[in-house]
């Protein structure tokens, strides 16, 4: 039996990056990513008139934004300050990793200056601030110009230059990391409560109910083991693709049709072992031994390592801000953000192993266990059906047809390999029954391999009031007037079609769509999409979901929604756009 979970196990591994193309590695993995001299991200042209106005118009790098509070302007004539108002415009609100609560702009601003008294003559000092998506933060710069308001003209006086490779790197500006990294463990902890994860966990936590300290404390810090060494796992092959240059973000394993179907084989085994009908073993899985006995060492290490494994078709809340500061920093603060990561999902399980008070909590063990052990094997077998679900719209569904037929097989080689312990070790047909078992295993593991390509679509790129994405129909009709909704999403994210089927698609959210004009586009990612991914981290995302929202003004900077969504939300977001528009 742990021959043939060796090789289901060494399945799924093997196909985790079947799909991706290699490329040319990078000189060095711990680099930090390039970012643009100040005077190039933010670019200030200054325009006094005759009148006394002063127009100050920043042309912003994509990808960087400025402060509104960080503004700061001052007008002097011969040493004497002179007096003026400041026509601000309202900027993006942001929930901002540095300063909180603040309002920035993207792509441009015009700030205009009205002097009381035109001064002929003036200095004008101008400070900002800015910083980019991708984590750095610029310290406040100046400059300062000299102003002929005569003849309409604006001269800058030469300032020292600040360039991206003056400042401190991006993960210690303004004590950024420590901020992720707490965002980066509470995201780690709520994966717990993912329909995937939960029901793996469940039994292991009910085992700690007739466990001694000693071995509480052993087995829980084994978990913590798995699932942080795991994260790290995964942190290591993201830098690597990346420094290949690959973009790619949190779950990009499952755009690998043969990854996804490794995970329904996965999840089906687990669920047969749960049914009863399967022993597993506590030594390879700790899925199938009682939930009071003793359980193995490696067991609890490989529940952690299952345990980050289910989870990866789940994004949690505050997971989206730290993987995308994660995967724009040196190697070193990737692997910290992973770290935390790990820790966090891996805290509550150790949290019990020490505490008696949350134990308390715990129901008392029972004959009930086993009837919960057996309930919980529904949810892994839909899971199965819905990876399934997602391969074959990834490829085909005769695809799809064909790992349901491995599927079969699998559970037919678990069911013989551990079939003759009905009739001893020492049964004739022991023998037989391994090697129709193998052979049923080596047929399942070639129908998961198979693909056949999906034929030519007939249909549009229409979805109901739903349209496919790209950079060029975000333009066009924003050149048109319209405010654009983009909704970047997979068949295989569960946070995803948990906000489309509870907000987005309801009749409410659609009405309102539809009552401010608002054009709804979807980014497919289920399948890998190299635009998809550059946009993603255009956005400073390395996951989904992703939803922006675009005013119709192309001048005005896109407003991100949360990655878990609410009707109310969503409404409100869509009267804003529309308020702003008339």
């Amino acid at each position: 039996m742990r021959f043939v979970l060796a090789s289901l196990l060494w399945l799924y591994s093997s196909l985790v990056l079947a799909q991706f193309p290699t490329g040319t590695p990078g000189s060095n993995p711990f680099a930090q990513p390039d970012f643009l001299p100040v005077e190039e991200a933010y670019q200030l042209a200054v325009e006094p008139a005759e009148d006394g106005r002063v127009r100050l118009y920043w042309r912003i790098a994509e990808g960087y934004y400025l402060y509104q509070h960080a503004f700061d302007f001052r007008l002097e004539r011969g040493g004497e300050p002179l007096e003026f108002s400041a026509e601000v415009p309202p900027g993006l609100a942001r929930s901002d990793e540095f300063f909180g609560d603040v309002q920035v702009y993207y792509n441009e601003v015009e700030v205009v200056l009205q002097v009381r008294e035109t001064p002929g003559f003036a200095r004008l000092s101008v400070q900002s601030q800015g910083c980019a998506d991708a984590g750095l933060c610029y310290p406040p710069r100046t400059e300062v110009f000299d102003m002929d308001f005569g003849a309409g003209q604006a001269n800058a006086v030469a300032q020292a230059p600040v360039t991206a490779a003056s400042l401190p790197a991006a993960g210690e500006s303004l004590s950024a990391l420590p901020y992720m990294l707490l965002l980066a463990f509470f995201g780690g902890a709520i994966l717990n409560l993912m329909p995937c994860v939960f029901p793996v966990l469940s039994l292991k936590v009910l085992g700690f109910a007739n466990s001694g300290r000693h071995e509480r404390l052993h087995h829980g810090w084994l978990y913590t083991l798995g699932v942080i060494a795991s994260f790290l796992a995964v942190a290591g092959v993201l830098i690597a693709l990346q420094t290949a240059g690959q973009a790619v973000g949190w779950g990009f394993q499952l755009q690998s049709p043969g990854f996804v179907i490794a995970l329904a084989y996965l999840f089906l085994a687990m669920g047969l072992s749960l049914s009863g009908m399967v022993q597993l073993g506590s030594s390879v899985m700790n899925l199938g031994g009682s939930l009071a006995g003793r359980q193995g060492s490696a067991g609890s290490f490989f529940t952690g390592v299952l345990a980050v494994v289910v989870a990866s078709p789940c994004t949690a809340p505050f997971m989206g801000t730290a993987l995308g500061f994660a995967l724009t920093q040196p190697a070193l603060v990737s692997l910290a953000v992973f770290f935390a990561l790990g820790a966090g999902m891996a805290a509550p399980m150790l949290l019990l192993s020490y505490s008696s008070r949350a134990r308390d909590w715990l129901p008392r063990p029972g004959a009930w266990m086993e009837t919960l052990k057996q309930l919980l094997a529904f949810p892994l077998y839909a899971t199965a059906i819905w990876l399934l679900w997602v391969a074959g719209r990834q490829t085909s569904v005769d695809t799809m047809a064909a790992a349901l037929a491995g599927g079969l097989l699998l559970a037919l080689a678990l069911w013989l390999w551990q079939g003759h312990t009905s009739s001893g070790p020492a049964s004739h047909g022991r023998t037989a029954r391994r090697a129709l078992a193998l052979a049923s295993l080596v047929g399942a593991v070639a129908l998961g391999l198979w693909r056949v390509p999906a034929g030519p679509d007939t249909g549009t790129d229409e979805v109901g009031d739903a349209a496919a994405w790209s950079e060029e129909r975000v333009e066009d009709l924003r050149r048109s007037g319209r405010p654009v909704f983009v909704d970047v999403t997979a068949d295989w994210c569960i946070t995803c079609i948990a906000n489309e089927q509870g907000v987005l698609y309801t009749e409410a959210v659609q009405a309102a769509f539809r009552e401010h004009n608002v054009a709804f586009l979807v980014a497919d990612w289920t399948n890998y999409d190299a635009d998809i991914a550059n946009y993603l981290r255009g956005h400073g995302r390395s996951g989904i979901p992703l939803y922006v929202l675009y005013p119709a003004d192309r001048g005005a900077a896109p407003v991100l929604l949360p990655q878990v969504l609410t009707r109310s939300g969503v409404i409100s977001a869509l009267e804003s756009i529309s308020a702003n528009r008339g």
